[in-house]
């Protein structure tokens, strides 16, 4: 464990201290803490761009984590997973796709849906045109869409808005 928080206090040697952290967890019969240390891990590779690599890491601490009855921690290696681009497994259940946003994504979305524009948008929430840009692009995956008219046939609408 020492490796791994020396992983996490420093950025010029991290990615060694958790390769030796993984090392001794394969030999400490500690599945817990192996599959935490592999989920921040793969959390440090997303962060630094290398997503093909975090993905082998984010897989085997899921795996450990359902194998261990983790259930929360589970669930933040899959959202991990997802955020790397990995399609969720056969049989699992969907997630609410509107918990997928951000705040900021969701109100972005919201507004595109109803028919506004990017300047439109940006006006009212306080962002620049090319924010709203960048809201819609991240959004847009995460809800299966491509264009705003897919996006206009989502029901987005508020519960306190639905009759």
């Amino acid at each position: 464990m020492r490796h791994r928080c020396q992983a996490l206090a420093q950025d010029g040697d991290a990615e060694d201290h958790f390769r030796e952290a993984l090392r001794h967890h394969a030999v400490s019969g500690r599945p817990f803490e192996q599959a935490r240390t592999a989920l921040l891990y793969g959390e440090w590779l997303r962060r630094n761009r290398r997503g093909t690599d975090a993905r082998v890491h984010l897989r085997a601490a899921l795996a450990l984590f359902d194998r261990t009855g983790a259930r929360p921690w589970a669930d933040r290696a899959r959202a991990e997973l997802r955020a790397v681009g990995e399609p969720p497994a056969p049989g699992t259940p969907a997630p609410d796709w509107l918990s997928l946003l951000t705040p900021q994504e969701l109100q972005v979305v919201r507004l595109a849906a109803s028919g506004a524009t990017n300047r439109d948008i940006a006006a009212q929430l306080f962002i620049s045109p090319r924010t709203v840009s960048h809201h819609l692009y991240r959004a847009f995956p995460k809800l299966g869409v491509t264009n705003r008219t897919a996006l206009a046939r989502l029901n987005l609408a508020r519960p306190d808005d639905l009759p």
